[in-house]
């Protein structure tokens, strides 16, 4: 059964829209690849200026299942311009850009290992605004021995990850409720 566009992107992107992460991915399921294609261009048209993008990273004709990547840009610069990011990335196997911004070769690289690679990328946690302790942890104990676990698995304070997960959590509530009511994507979207 496909589900509403718009409400899976709030359900799964509200943070992101609301300015507290820098990026989030929601899965769609669609047989209309055309009608995809313009939500994803109408999307860029509404929320561009408000300094998000809506991008497909991974998509299958066959299954008819696609990973849509919603960002801020300009935070998404600075998370992949971070030194110890990009040494991490690099380590991951990903040929930096010598624009340490280039979002869209980092992207494009991510893209790809969705795609064509066995194992799960993991280190997309980093392209999600995840901080990176967390997800180096995440790796090296293969999901295990997390301290907190909320809308990712923390590995570092716990206080500290349960209050930021419940800060994303009650976004999520209040935007789901104000789009319910009536309000739109566009309104909900804070401009960056």
């Amino acid at each position: 059964m496909e589900r509403n566009f718009e409400t899976v992107m709030i359900e799964q992107c509200a943070p992101v829209l609301a300015g507290l992460k820098p990026a989030g991915l929601f899965r769609y399921e669609t047989r209309d690849c055309t009608d995809l294609a313009a939500r994803v261009r109408r999307w860029n048209d509404q929320l561009g200026e408000k300094g998000l993008k809506v991008r497909v990273l991974k998509g299958c004709a066959q299954t008819h299942r696609y990973l849509i990547y919603v960002y801020r840009e300009s935070r998404l610069r600075q998370v992949l311009a971070d030194e110890a990011v990009r040494e991490f990335l690099q380590r991951e196997g990903y040929a930096l850009p010598e624009d340490a911004s280039d979002c869209d070769s980092m992207l494009r690289q991510l893209s790809r290992r969705l795609c064509c690679e066995a194992d799960f990328p993991h280190e997309i946690g980093v392209f999600l605004g995840y901080p990176l302790t967390d997800v180096v942890g995440f790796i090296e104990n293969q999901g295990r021995n997390f301290t907190c676990c909320g809308c990712w698995k923390a590995y570092g304070d716990p206080n500290a990850a349960a209050r930021h997960f419940a800060q994303l959590n009650k976004c999520t509530r209040v935007y789901l409720r104000l789009f319910h009511k009536g309000t739109p994507i566009f309104r909900l979207a804070v401009a960056a």
